[in-house]
């Protein structure tokens, strides 16, 4: 099979296209030939260190997935081939998600939503994962709650603005003026500048702050949270503040969740959740999308098509 592997960590030019060994699917496991691969800052980050490639792997990056089931392993009762599937298998081991075919657990997969092709279908699973996994299952978002989405119009951010309305929020974000318009009609209640707002003074009484930015962000939004309000950090542990009082704070870290992609494609079937998918390219053009995702301008999702 096809696949776009990173011949030596460091920049872009070093993913490169091979033929590789198409993998077979084991106990528990379903083989799914991927059409289109979606594409998020950890690929970058793990291309330009090898942080998430174990010793011995071929190294090939890409969690997000969306493709048609082509086998399956022993024991796989969920799905049949030619069942269209979506995922984001094996996170935070390395899945090969670049590539023509992926293995993994049949659980790692979920339907794909009917209402989407495999390009949106592919720019989800990470992204609404994650906001999924930190607004719903971590800090619990009900009707009526105030939630701040900081990076709201950026991968994760632009989902969790539509993940919080689904479930009945007010929700605040903070982009650039450019991105308004596009964030008001993904539901967005209230907007901030952060170019020339500070959202630390603009905004008060939140229940739930989505934080994907980190540093002093993070800091910052303690201060706008009203008492046992929760702070959810993404980048990671070392940006959960430290000695926070009558608030919670947590960092998540997505993995593979069979319900939480259900329930995703369910919003997305019945309207209530949509992908802004900004750029798409062929998979022999892997450098290019990280080049472009590494600008740190993209709105929404970059993805990869594959066949």
């Amino acid at each position: 099979m096809r696949a776009i592997v990173v011949n030596e960590w460091g920049g872009p030019e070093n993913l490169v296209e091979r033929e590789i060994e198409r993998p077979e699917p084991g106990l528990g496991e379903v083989l799914v030939r991927v059409h289109a691969a979606g594409v998020n800052p950890v690929d970058w980050k793990t291309r330009a260190s090898g942080a998430l490639i174990a010793w011995g792997e071929t190294p090939i990056v890409g969690w997000d997935v969306s493709g048609t089931v082509e086998a399956v392993g022993p024991g796989v009762t969920l799905y049949a081939p030619g069942d269209e599937v979506y995922g984001m298998p094996h996170f935070p081991r390395q899945a090969g998600g670049y590539a023509e075919y992926v293995v993994a657990p049949a659980r790692h997969f979920a339907r794909k939503p009917g209402s989407l092709d495999h390009v949106q279908a592919a720019a989800l699973p990470l992204a609404a994962l994650t906001a999924w996994q930190a607004l719903v299952d971590t800090a619990g978002v009900t009707a009526g709650q105030r939630v701040l989405v900081h990076a709201a119009a950026g991968g994760v951010g632009h989902l969790a603005v539509q993940i919080a309305k689904a479930r009945g929020a007010y929700v605040i974000g903070t982009a650039s003026a450019a991105k308004h318009e596009v964030l008001r009609g993904l539901g967005a209640d209230e907007l901030i500048d952060y170019r020339s707002v500070d959202f630390a003074e603009a905004v008060s009484d939140v229940d739930v702050v989505l934080d994907a930015l980190g540093g002093d962000t993070a800091e910052r939004s303690l201060k706008v949270l009203r008492t046992g309000g929760h702070l959810v950090s993404l980048p990671g542990p070392d940006d959960v503040p430290a000695g926070a009082e009558g608030v919670n704070a947590s960092w998540v870290l997505v993995d593979p969740d069979l319900k939480g992609l259900e329930a995703i494609a369910d919003l997305a079937d019945r309207g209530l959740l949509k992908p802004l998918v900004e750029t798409v390219l062929p998979l022999a053009d892997a450098a290019r999308a990280h080049e472009i995702g590494e600008q740190g301008r993209t709105t929404g999702k970059i993805v990869l098509t594959v066949v």
